[in-house]
């Protein structure tokens, strides 16, 4: 009961259960989708020039709509030259509980899998088009997370016919993404359905052949195997015995046993769901799935099953462990750049984890990793000073280093140089220390902060040094990120067509496997963007949509700016002037600036 606004599928709005009659015109439902959507309120002037600039006189088209808008929601408000949009607290939202509920909430919204504002179109109004185009894919993104995480719960939940309908619900929505193929490919075999992944999987390889020219990767073939993958053998009984399982399996995988070690913390969580420990069949399930999510590639999914079982499991028996499964659920959702599903785990994380400061400084981590990729600066540099203040206090090294890497990195984009090199100096050295995997991704940004102060030859030092140690490692994210420095450099020494095939490299590098770390490959495509535009060449309108689409999908609301820049550039105004709209939104004073938009691109370099 109360008001309820419906903006996905064809928009409608209810109050006390019954349906409002609809306003007249479409631009209300525009102007009210702007007004919700809006991190900082307009002027008159603004919105007028944003949706009714084809009008003979917008001013006065505005104050109509802005009446039908009062009278659809029965509100008073909306006077004055910055209209405010105040409705109750109790007021249902439906992209709101899409973006920000649990997935059960979000599971239940009717128009879960329907376009925001289903069939209404702006011609009129191009600033306005290029936003809501936006706009809908980021919901369509959305969408197809909550969806996923519901799989993936009712997966670990034992509800596996559920499950394998979501995930086809899923694969539907969008059959070239890998990671939903596999889920769907894994809960058809957990189901007992053999034929039917084994067909999936099949189907998979021939589309991703047709439409892609290649073949999906390895987290195809593990989701097969998924299934027989648990230890088979009777259990071993007490308590002791599966923590020595636990145990074993974690130093296996630190001592680089990455097989033997998951095989130890598969028997662990036979050994302990066998003597009925809740708390241990959390911990042994925290175990696999960090293990799966940190050491070996390309298998998140399998281990966010895992994770959501310690979830359920442990919010009673072992809160901080039940802590440790969100956090570990959101860091799987920043590194694809779902960030806000990432941050409703995140938010689940912070009671569970009561007074231990250890994992609130890992938590704190990644919250203000996923600030900073969604260009909430100052939040984002706030809540990684409060991670290092944490992990420092608790002596947890890496931590504090990837704390410092994360904070430096905000600081750079910012523009705050010095400060920036302050923390990546610290992270790196930090990083040699105790934690050489981190190593080429501090080395890699301060290495940014080399270039920004002209140094070319010392940038491409540690650039080189970074990829090689990325590559050593196998790590397809530090791959990507150094390998787009020594892009940046190659352009610095005047060699654009070289650096062309170093930055197309990087970001196939970046992207190799379907869990990697999605941001990086976007800060990677900004460079091949700008450099294409500047020198006219024709794949950049390919590229620059590539980047619009996985910037808008994910939030990265920075790079969605600079992806509108670089279509400015080629001459699209009303890209421009939406890039100009979603700047005003961000603070940061590093971001280009309405001139900007009328200078080659590779001004846009940093």
């Amino acid at each position: 009961m109360g008001l309820a606004i419906h903006l996905l599928g064809a928009p409608r709005i209810e109050r006390d259960g019954e349906v409002v009659p609809a306003p007249r015109g479409h631009k209300v439902w525009g102007l009210l989708a702007y007004l919700i959507r809006g991190d900082i309120r307009v002027s008159r002037q603004q919105l007028a020039r944003l949706l009714f600039e084809d009008a003979d006189d917008p001013l006065a088209a505005l104050r109509w709509n802005l009446s039908e808008l009062r009278r659809l929601l029965g509100t008073t408000g909306l006077r004055g030259d910055m209209p405010e949009l105040s409705l109750a607290p109790a007021t249902y939202i439906d992209i709101d509980v899409v973006a920000e509920g649990t997935w059960a909430q979000a599971l239940c919204v009717p128009g879960l899998e329907r376009e925001l504002l289903e069939g209404k179109r702006f011609s009129g109004s191009p600033t306005f088009e290029v936003w809501l185009a936006a706009e809908r894919r980021h919901f369509q993104a959305t969408a197809e997370a909550v969806l996923r995480e519901a799989a993936l719960a009712r997966l670990a939940a034992g509800a596996v016919t559920e499950a394998a309908d979501l995930s086809g619900r899923l694969v539907r929505q969008n059959p070239l993404d890998e990671n939903f193929q596999a889920l769907l490919v894994r809960c058809l075999a957990a189901a007992g359905d053999g034929v039917g992944a084994a067909r999936q999987a099949a189907a998979c390889r021939d589309l991703f052949e047709r439409e892609l020219g290649v073949q999906p990767g390895a987290t195809l073939e593990a989701a097969i195997r998924t299934a027989t993958a648990a230890p088979t053998a009777r259990p071993a009984t007490g308590r002791a015995a599966a923590v020595a399982q636990i145990a074993a399996g974690e130093a296996a995988i630190c001592g680089g046993a990455l097989d033997a070690g998951l095989q130890c913390l598969r028997r662990g969580i036979v050994d302990a769901d066998a003597i009925g420990d809740a708390a241990l069949r959390t911990r042994a399930r925290v175990a696999l799935g960090g293990a799966l999510v940190h050491a070996a590639r390309g298998r998140d999914e399998e281990g966010a099953t895992a994770l959501h079982e310690a979830l359920a499991i442990g919010q009673d028996a072992s809160p901080s462990d039940a802590a440790a499964a969100c956090r570990e659920l959101g860091y799987i959702e920043f590194l694809r750049g779902r960030y806000q599903r990432a941050l409703v785990f995140l938010r689940q994380a912070v009671p569970l984890a009561c007074d231990d400061r250890a994992e609130q400084a890992r938590i704190a981590v990644v919250r203000g990793s996923a600030l900073s990729d969604t260009a909430h600066y100052a939040a984002a540099i706030a809540t990684l000073r409060d991670a290092e203040r944490l992990a420092d206090n608790v002596g947890d090294l890496k931590q504090l280093a990837f704390a410092l890497s994360m904070s430096g990195r905000a600081l750079l984009l910012c523009g705050d140089v010095q400060a920036a090199g302050d923390a990546l100096d610290r992270a790196v050295k930090l990083a040699q220390q105790v934690w050489t995997a981190l190593v080429p991704w501090p080395q890699s940004l301060r290495a940014e902060v080399d270039l920004a102060c002209g140094d070319v030859d010392r940038a491409a030092e540690r650039f080189e040094h970074a990829f090689a140690l990325g590559c050593q490692l196998g790590d397809p994210c530090w791959e990507g990120i150094a390998g787009r420095g020594i892009g940046r450099v190659t352009i610095a020494r005047g060699e654009p067509r070289r650096a062309v095939e170093i930055l197309i490299d990087a970001i196939a590098r970046s992207s190799r496997l379907p869990d990697a770390y999605l941001w990086g490959k976007g800060y990677a495509l900004d460079v091949l963007c700008g450099l294409a535009v500047a020198h006219a060449m024709p794949q950049a309108s390919a590229w620059i949509d590539e980047m619009l689409n996985l910037a808008v999908r994910s939030g990265m609301r920075e790079l969605s700016v600079r992806s509108l820049l670089h279509r400015a550039a080629l001459g699209d105004e009303a890209s421009g002037a939406a890039a100009r709209l979603i700047a005003c939104e961000i603070d940061n004073p590093a971001l280009p600036t309405l001139a900007d938009t009328a200078r080659p691109a590779r001004s846009l370099f940093r």
